[in-house]
């Protein structure tokens, strides 16, 4: 905390909640109003000055983003009264910036960016609204809020991370906003699942099917309808892969990954007398 303990000015503790704050400051607002004090001019005096800390203290501590600041550097900013009388250079309520800026900077401000499967294949544009918090030459918190565009490129993976330089917030006691950094976040596909630079796609397929072979017709995530023959009998761990029709590698354009077909066989519920004979009949002389 710092010299001023705005917990302590309203009697709670830290971890007050919402309505204990406002309770406490209810209270201690009515006890220490000047209205209620004005027949003694000391009195009076102390209760203008009780009241201001209590309605300084409450307007920090009910506002998240001020409590939160207030919790991290012990002050904060609320008008350009607050100037640092020992140094006289107007940095208002929060020191020196360049010492700040010695001691740690600016922090960086991280945000998922959640792209499909087929923006990470093919890359796009994504225009984003951004709301931030910057300090003004008077010491005074202000909101801003800005459009920024990012250019997905084809291939990219999960972590990949984009930074806009002090596009984020400003905490008292930095020179300048910290970095706004976008952390790229995959979501799941209904078919196909990201291996690295591969994609797996699992195919359903009957008994029958698995024996005398299949053809299969996918839907690629470009849009290319891609026909594949099945020509090998489907075994337990068996997977077809297809070269060059898995993800971008974003360090070797125009490379792709593999695709790898893995196969879900299905086997009939039952079998009639007559079929298991067949099928019998039929394993019996592919043995010989």
């Amino acid at each position: 905390m710092g010299a001023v303990d705005y917990y302590r000015i309203l009697k709670v503790n830290p971890n007050a909640t919402d309505e204990e704050l406002k309770k406490a400051y209810r209270r201690l607002a009515m006890k220490w109003h000047p209205d209620k004090n004005h027949q003694h001019p000391v009195r009076q005096d102390e209760a203008e000055a009780k009241f201001k800390q209590i309605s300084e203290a409450y307007e920090v501590l009910s506002d998240p983003r001020k409590r939160q600041i207030y919790d991290f550097y012990g002050e904060y900013p609320l008008n350009s009264n607050t100037v640092n009388k020992e140094n006289g250079n107007g940095n208002f309520g929060f020191g020196n910036p360049k010492e700040k800026d010695k001691k740690g900077g600016a922090t960086a401000t991280e945000s998922k960016l959640a792209c499909s499967l087929e923006d990470l294949y093919k890359g796009c544009k994504k225009k984003l609204k951004i709301s931030r918090t910057v300090i003004d030459e008077f010491g005074k918190l202000n909101t801003v809020e800005e459009s920024l565009k990012i250019d997905i490129q084809p291939g990219w993976k999960k972590g990949t991370k984009i930074t806009f330089p002090e596009k984020g917030h400003q905490e008292p006691g930095t020179t300048a906003p910290g970095d706004l950094i976008f952390v790229v976040d995959e979501k799941p596909h209904a078919f196909f699942k990201r291996d690295g630079n591969d994609l797996v796609f699992v195919q359903k397929i009957l008994l029958l099917e698995a024996l005398t072979g299949k053809t299969l017709n996918l839907t690629t995530l470009d849009g290319r309808n891609l026909t594949i023959q099945v020509t090998d009998i489907v075994k337990p761990d068996y997977e077809m892969v297809i070269p060059n029709e898995g993800m971008p590698i974003a360090k070797k354009p125009g490379k792709k990954g593999k695709l790898k077909i893995k196969f879900d066989v299905m086997f009939p519920s039952r079998l009639t007398t007559q079929q298991k004979h067949d099928v019998k009949r039929i394993l019996s002389e592919d043995d010989e």
